[in-house]
Parts: structure tokens; C-alpha cells; sequence
């Protein structure tokens, strides 16, 4: 079955940087979609950036400059490069994989925890 597995959370010292790797498994990674997301307490889940099949980049508007969303299709692997973090980039921080065009195919990992606290 597919699994999306999350790694790199911590807590960090404001300014700090992070780097949070996604590990995919059991589909063709290199045809999904990939992003992701974050959730802090008491708040909806936002998308924070997302990278497509060939590797084009978007992000949210607050982490602009500061985060770097990459993808290794030969390690089935996203990454999520995180710099000058802020108390509010606090979160968990889940990766999501979707199959263009076929919604069903929409893929959650658990999530690793960020703290950016000092």
C-alpha cells in the first residue's frame, strides 16, 4: 500500500533552519504531485509549497524566500528546505502526494512536528 513517511520535525530557535524529508512508497513517485502541508493548533491545514512532475514550485505567500520545496525521483523522496523560521511556521507538517487529474488518488503521510520556539 502506499505510505507516505515524514522525518526531520524538532524543535528550533527562531532564525533556525530545518529540513524535513518525505519517503514515498508503494506508487510511481515520479507521477505525482507533491506537496506540503501544515497544520498549527486550533487552525485549518494550509498548503505551505508544492512541487510538480517536472519539478515546477509554488509556495505560500509567508514562507516566499525562506523555504525550499525539491524532489529526488530515483529516492522516491520530497524535501522541505527550511530557513529563518518563525515562531508562526509552528506546526505539523504533513506531505501529500495527488495524481493529477485522478482526484482518488490523493496520499497522506502522518506528519512530523515543528516547533520554532526559543
Amino acid at each position: 500500500q502506499v505510505q507516505l513517511v515524514e522525518s526531520g520535525g524538532d524543535l528550533v530557535q527562531p532564525g533556525g533552519s530545518l529540513r524535513l524529508s518525505c519517503a514515498a512508497s508503494g506508487l510511481r513517485f515520479s507521477l505525482y504531485e507533491m506537496a506540503w502541508y501544515r497544520q498549527a493548533p486550533g487552525k485549518e491545514r494550509e498548503l505551505v509549497a508544492g512541487i510538480t512532475r517536472g519539478g515546477n514550485t509554488k509556495y505560500r505567500d509567508s514562507v516566499m524566500g525562506r523555504f525550499t520545496i525539491s524532489r529526488d525521483n530515483d529516492k522516491n523522496t520530497v524535501y522541505l528546505q527550511m530557513t529563518s523560521l518563525k515562531p508562526e511556521d509552528t506546526g505539523v507538517y504533513l506531505c501529500n502526494a495527488q495524481m493529477p487529474t485522478v482526484s482518488q488518488l490523493n496520499f497522506w503521510g502522518q506528519g512530523t512536528r515543528v516547533t520554532v520556539s526559543s
